[in-house]
């Protein structure tokens, strides 16, 4: 039995990665009913065939709420890892020198393999190598084609394939790896609305996966190396949406230029009309805290005043102890700083100039005349979503109820701020267009008789790209009367 759940009053959407905490369709179902909005799958982490069953439970609460839901399939990316040693560890001395090399015979204190030819390809003197997710610190002194020296800086203990950071240059190497290709085209197949690909250093990158994928997904980018904030625009202007991910990008840079580097993704991905997902370490102790830090909601509230489209849930939700805490706590903090007085005001603080375009002149005006005629939602009527997204760029006060008749479109707008999107059949007049704008906004529960509504749609009908109405309506007393 469908059970219809109410538009959530918090505009900002919450993504949760789910895993063997959380992926079972029990507790997918009560993320969801927690506040979930959308649902990451980390392709890190398991085989394929682990993911049908999830992604399956992921589309059964479309029946079970009758709601669209929103899956991302996040691939793994390029890993860089150093090698064996022979005693499964080693002591890094401070101030000692250490070679990375071809050799795959397993290391000591002096040395160990190091299997990507990349890395020898674009290494510099001077440049650094970050191992075990930067806590030790290696300087290059000289190099050759299958040959590092590199000056011990930060010392300490190392093992086994641990990760390797190479933050001051730019790798000649592709953003997808064979494991990564298998994983898109299973993704794809499986029907997810989004592709996130991660360690993106350049506009380039993305262009294999956009070929691959094929228009059957939207693509994310991943910002998280500091190649990528040096070409940033290009790459926000290249992809459906982005994301901060502030553990590696924390890793790479000094962590005191995270923040604003945070707010620099977020604002340029505003100003561009892309959705922008802050992520990683946002409620980190909520692994094994049923409750998480003042600082944690802090961060947390930080990312929602400057507009942030969606905030994510990593081993929170993922492996955590607390998996329907950590949602539900993200919810909330949602829902109090939207109450704040100030919080329009913060979350318009970007300036996202229109185009000159009817489509982008009219998101602007809808936006305006919500404010000013006290209106309570603005309904869209959209095929691609390209509507819905000039709308919600613009940080409207009110909700925006979309309607579409693409059932792909409908999913891939739950990480777009403020929407609540429904699959409907498409109208064919203006008349119709009226009383189903009425309807809809009714059976959401977005109004009352007496409240004013924005329609924005497109004539002629059911042609992507030509929206070029903008509509006020008033619900009527008799029309709520007949309509309950």
């Amino acid at each position: 039995m469908t059970r219809a759940i109410t538009p959530r009053s918090r505009k900002v959407r919450v993504l949760a990665t789910l895993g063997p905490a959380s992926n079972t369709p029990e507790m997918i179902a009560k993320l969801f009913e927690a506040g979930a909005d959308a649902f990451r799958i980390n392709m890190s982490h398991g085989d394929q065939a682990s993911k049908v069953d999830v992604i399956k439970a992921i589309r059964a609460l479309e029946k079970q709420f009758g709601r669209p839901t929103t899956i991302l399939a996040d691939l793994q990316g390029p890993k860089l890892r150093v090698g064996r040693f022979s005693e499964g560890r080693i002591e890094l001395a401070h101030g000692s020198t250490f070679v990375l090399d071809r050799d795959p015979t397993p290391g000591d204190a002096t040395r160990v393999e190091l299997p990507h030819r990349e890395i020898f390809e674009a290494i510099e003197p001077g440049a650094r190598l970050l191992l075990d997710d930067g806590k030790l610190v290696l300087r290059v002194l000289e190099h050759e084609h299958d040959r590092i020296v590199t000056h011990v800086e930060v010392g300490g203990p190392l093992s086994n394939n641990k990760g390797l950071n190479v933050p001051d240059v730019v790798l000649p190497m592709a953003a997808l790896t064979d494991k990564d290709r298998s994983d898109l085209a299973f993704a794809t197949e499986e029907g997810v609305d989004w592709i996130a690909l991660s360690f993106v250093q350049r506009p380039e990158d993305l262009a294999e996966a956009r070929k691959l994928i094929a228009g059957r997904a939207a693509l994310l980018a991943k910002v998280e190396k500091p190649a990528a904030i040096e070409r940033l625009e290009e790459i926000v202007e290249m992809c459906d949406g982005v994301m901060v991910a502030r553990g590696d990008l924390g890793v790479e840079l000094p962590p005191e230029t995270v923040p604003p580097l945070q707010k620099r993704i977020v604002e340029t991905a505003r100003r561009l009309g892309r959705p922008v997902v802050v992520a990683t370490q946002m409620l980190e102790s909520m692994i094994t805290s049923p409750s998480p830090t003042r600082a944690e909601v802090s961060d947390v509230a930080t990312a929602i005043y400057d507009g942030a489209d969606a905030i994510m849930l990593s081993a929170e939700s993922a492996a955590g102890a607390w998996p329907v805490e950590s949602v539900a706590m993200m919810n909330a903090i949602g829902n109090s700083v939207e109450r704040d007085p100030m919080h329009g005001d913060r979350v318009r603080f970007t300036v996202t100039r229109p185009d000159p375009t009817t489509a982008d002149a009219l998101a602007e005006a809808a936006k305006n005349i919500a404010a000013t005629i006290s209106a309570k939602a603005i309904v869209c009527f959209t095929t691609s979503g390209s509507t819905a997204r000039r709308i919600a760029r613009e940080r409207p006060s009110v909700p925006l109820l979309v309607l579409t008749p693409n059932h792909d479109t409908a999913r891939r707008l739950g990480l777009l701020w403020g929407t609540h999107a429904v699959h409907t059949r498409d109208v064919d007049s203006f008349e119709e267009m009226v009383a189903k704008a009425k309807r809809m906004a009714l059976r959401h529960n977005m109004v009352q008789a007496g409240d004013r509504v924005i329609i924005m749609a497109g004539i002629p009908f059911r042609t992507p790209g030509a929206t070029n109405v903008l509509h006020v309506v008033s619900i009527l007393g008799d029309e709520l009367k007949n309509y309950g």
